[in-house]
Formats: structure tokens, sequence, C-alpha cells
């Protein structure tokens, strides 16, 4: 059996497939955090059923790409269980008519039942029930309210056959089914309600977004650092430090094997960023350098995502997105762009043309700086003070709004107005966030531990072997000329092609000026995105816009390298 969840997006389908599957997926409050479709498995009675957690749509004639896979699925299933706000039911069941217009068994989950009391909402679910013909269950995915009712119910799902199938008709049977169902009671507005409110007006949503911008990436700082200076520096330097020493006496304290596995000695000492042995810099840099800026940024970003914020930061910046050729809710990709470039590119399918697809991913790839990027940025030009940290960020943001706005004059089409869905703020339960944490930090260990001690091997091989001193002496007049860098960085911005992180904590084995890491940092990050992001690109853009943004990256890079070298 093929049990496909369906229903319009932010209304908690993955929440609800990890309570029926088990399976941890990323979660948000926020609408688009599914782009294409995540499948696990549960038992119905005694027999195994197969759950598909299909992208969100609001209707059955699709308008982009993640709408396109949702009507695609529906093809393959064998009962739908349609999820549905129960505190926007209005808006949430002409999905659910289409639906029930489908040959397909339908059972109705209504989620976020929790929610309806204290939103002043009753519903009689009985007699919503009758009028579907279908089992409609009042559930809550949050804090696992009725889903044992719900997995009980799926034998029963049903296809009424009595819908009807104009548009007007929908309508009218949409308002004719609210007027019999559903009840709403008077009350005054919650202060949160009323910051609700406040988020979204160009008055006061302005201050707001500037206050926690500034609070998130202050806290993503202060924890970062916490973490280092009381964890993990101290259990490098005093748990790992005394056994590679030992170990490097047994090895003889130098020659090639040693150097590779151990490192350099400095002063008779392991240093830990300076040494650049697969045990000591190869952990360091993964655990002890990006790891705790990993965890700050993404339980921030974690907290944004389930309260609610993100959505509200859509509309205020819809202006200046139609600017550079997209529309607000391209805000969605760019923020997930903060925490890993692949998501963001894959989430630009939300948009609706390829041209917005095209500016987005670009954008994204070259401006946008992931978590373990920004990791890297914090942690090798902070310790040079605040102000280059900021010039960093500061470098990419304009360069996101220039090349933006040249993208959007000179590629042919238009952005459409932005129609978003708005949820109310919720604050979310700590073990979801937590869990969510730890399910993105679990993703980083597997996949960039191996890559960044696989990076840090090749490269010290390829320094014993010359390699580099070959290739440095042929891109030196880019390399010293127009960046003004040391030769010794062609090593990073080479390794930058399989991840960021390692390049950037290549660049601070180099003893480089402010000067030279802020610009490391900036050209390491807009010229080609990591090997994973690259393939993704390539298959989302297709060869020949591939092409094009790959040249767009090339030229942005050296450029904007070029004036801070000047500049600085």
């Amino acid at each position: 059996m093929k049990i496909l969840l369906m229903g319009n997006p932010n209304v908690g389908k993955s929440v609800l497939f990890s309570r029926l599957t088990g399976v941890r997926v990323i979660s948000a409050n926020y609408p688009g955090t599914t782009v294409n479709f995540t499948q696990g498995f549960m038992k119905v009675g005694e027999k195994p059923a197969k759950v598909i957690d299909v992208p969100g749509t609001y209707t059955l004639e699709p308008t982009c790409e993640a709408e396109e896979v949702a009507v695609e699925m529906l093809r393959s299933g064998d009962v739908i269980i349609n999820v549905i706000d129960a505190t926007n039911l209005e808006r949430n069941l002409y999905l659910t008519l289409q639906l029930l217009e489908q040959d397909v068994p339908m059972i109705v989950a209504l989620n976020l039942w929790d929610d309806t009391k204290h939103r002043g909402i009753s519903i009689d679910v009985d007699k919503l029930r009758d009028i579907l013909g279908v089992p409609v269950i009042p559930v809550s995915a949050r804090t696992g309210q009725g889903i044992d009712v719900l997995v009980k119910s799926i034998p029963l799902a049903a296809n009424p056959h009595n819908i009807p199938k104009s548009l007007n008709e929908r309508w009218a049977s949409i308002g004719s089914i609210i007027v019999q169902v559903q009840h709403l009671i008077h009350r005054h507005h919650t202060w949160y309600e009323h910051l609700e409110d406040a988020s979204v007006k160009p008055r006061y949503g302005g201050f707001i977004a500037a206050v926690v911008l500034a609070a998130s990436f202050l806290s993503i700082r202060f924890i970062g650092e916490t973490l280092i200076d009381y964890i993990f520096d101290p259990g490098f330097n005093h748990l790992w430090a005394p056994v590679l020493m030992k170990l490097s006496s047994m090895m003889g304290g130098s020659g090639f094997l040693h150097d590779i596995i151990i490192g350099k000695l400095i002063d008779g000492e392991i240093h830990f960023v300076e040494s650049f042995g697969l045990l000591s810099s190869g952990l360091y840099v993964p655990f002890g350098m990006v790891l705790p800026y990993i965890f700050a940024f993404y339980f921030i970003l974690g907290l944004l995502e389930d309260i609610g914020y993100l959505p509200r930061l859509a509309i205020l910046l819809d202006t200046t997105m139609h600017r550079i050729g997209l529309h607000g809710y391209a805000i969605v990709p760019t923020l997930l762009g903060f925490g890993c470039n692949v998501p963001a590119v894959l989430s630009t399918r939300v948009l609706e043309s390829r041209r917005e697809r095209f500016i987005a991913a670009t954008l994204v790839c070259i401006a946008i700086p992931c978590a373990t990027a920004q990791a890297m940025i914090f942690g090798l030009v902070g310790k040079f003070g605040g102000r280059y940290v900021l010039i960093v960020y500061l470098t990419l943001f304009i360069v996101w709004i220039i090349l933006g706005s040249i993208l959007n004059r000179f590629l042919k089409g238009r952005s459409p107005e932005l129609l978003i869905e708005i949820p109310p703020y919720r604050f979310p339960p700590w073990n979801s966030v937590f869990q969510k944490l730890a399910l993105r930090i679990r993703l980083f260990l597997m996949e960039a531990v191996p890559v960044i001690l696989a990076a840090v091997l090749v490269v010290n091989i390829l320094f014993v072997a010359g390699a580099f001193d070959a290739v440095a002496r042929f891109t030196a007049p880019v390399i010293t000329g127009i960046l003004g860098l040391p030769e010794e960085a062609i090593t990073g911005i080479v390794v930058g092609f399989i991840r960021k992180d390692a390049a950037l904590g290549m660049l601070g084995l180099l003893p480089m000026t402010a000067k030279q890491m802020v610009i490391g940092s900036v050209v390491l990050t807009m010229f080609f995105p990591c090997i994973a992001t690259f393939v993704v690109l390539l298959k989302e853009l297709g060869l020949k816009d591939f092409i094009k943004s790959s040249a767009i990256m090339i030229v942005t890079a050296l450029l904007t390298g070029g004036i801070l070298n000047i500049i600085l």
C-alpha cells in the first residue's frame, strides 16, 4: 500500500510524516520546506505500507515545479491522507474538494487541532465527516494527539464521487461547508498577535527585522565562541594533544608519514591550526573551528523557522526582491543558503518561472555563504575584529543587490506578485527544535568530516610532491596581482571546489593579514560552490544555464576581489 500525505504548504505534513514513520525530516513554520518527496514505512494493521511526504500544493493545477511533483505523485497513490490546517479550514478545503474528485480513497487529518481553541475556532467534526463522505480525524502532529486514531482509520478511507467539479461550484460548496461546520468565538488579540501584525508593516517591520537579524548573528557568534573557549579548545589541548604527542614520539617526531598523519611540530608541540596533519588540523578544522558555529547557526535558524518569522521577512523584502528579478518568497532559498547551498538551490523549485530560478540559484551560490563557510568567516576573519566580519557580509550583500539588478535588467521576463502563506507565531516544542538541530548536525558530520580529512590528506601529499608549487606559479598573476593574496592561497581556492569550510580552514593556516583574509573569504564564498552544490546546480538549471551561472561566478569573484584589493 502506498499512502500519500497531501495538503497545502505549511500544514504540518512533514511533522506528521515523522510521527507515522519515525523518519526525521526538516520541517519549519513556513511553506516550501519540502520541494521533493520523502518516503518512509509504517504498519497498517499487520501489513507494511509506504508513506510519501508529497510537496505542498494549493491546487492540482500546478504553478511551480514543487506542485508538479505533487500532481505526478498523486497518480501512484493507493490512499491519500489529506492534511488540513484546522485553523485555516476555508483555504484548505479547495484542494480537499479537488482530491475528492480523484479516484483514490481518502482520509482527512485535521492538523493543528490544539491551536483551534486558542484561536476561538470550533469545528463540528462529525458534520464535516458527513458532508465530505470520508473519515475526518482531528490530530496534532506536534504533540501526537490523535495519531493512533488516524492510523486505525486508514482502512476506512473512502472515495465519495459526489464533489462539484467547476471552480464556482467548489467555492460555493466551501462557503456552505464553512457555514455548517465552523463557528468563530470573538476574542481580543493577544500580544503576540499584535506582534504578528507589526512584523509585516513597513513602519515597524523594518525595525523588528533589524533587531531579529542583529540578535541572530550576535547570538551565533556568542554561542560559537563560548563552545570553542570552554569545550572544544580545552578538549583538544588537554585531552587530544597529549595523545598526538605520544603518537608523534612513537613515529620519530618527523618524516613523510609523520607529517601526513600528525603534521609538523611547531616549536616541538602540536599546533592544531598550523601542524596540518590528518589527526591534528584534519580533525580540529571540522570539530574545533566549524562545528561550534554550525551548532549555533542551525539552532538560531531552527527557532526562526519554527516560530514563523521567515514569511514575514519575505513580505518586508518583497519590494527589494522585485528589483533583483524575484519576489519576496525567494527569501526562503536565500535564508536556506545560509545553512547549506544544496537545499537552497533545490528550494528554488517553488519559484514560478525559469528566470526566477536562475537568478535565485545564481545569487545563492555567489553571495550567500553556507553555515560551514560562515563558521570559518567568524573564526578566521573574526579574530582580526568584528568590523572585518562586517566588511565580508556587507560586500556579499552589495554584490547580491548589484548582480541581481544586472540580471533583472538583462534577462527577459518579469517577476510575479508575492502570494505567500503567513502562519501564526508559534513557539515550538524544545524537543522539536533539538531533533531538527541534531539531524542537521549529523548530516554535516557525515558529509563534511570525511571530505575535510580527504582534502587534508590529498593536499599534504600534493605539497610534498611539489604540485601546488607549479599551480601557484601559473596562477600567481591572478592570485597575487589582482587579488593581493599569497601564492599559497591557490590551495584553498582549489580545495574550495570540494568544500568551502576546508578551503577557508587552509587559508587560516597561511600567515595572512586582515585585508588578505577578508579578500580570501569573499572570493572563496563567491567562487564556485562546493561540489555537491555544483552537481545540484547543473541538475536544476540544465547545461546551458549552468555554464552561464558558472561564468558569472568566475567574473564576479575576480572583479569583487580585485576591487577589494584596491579599496582596502
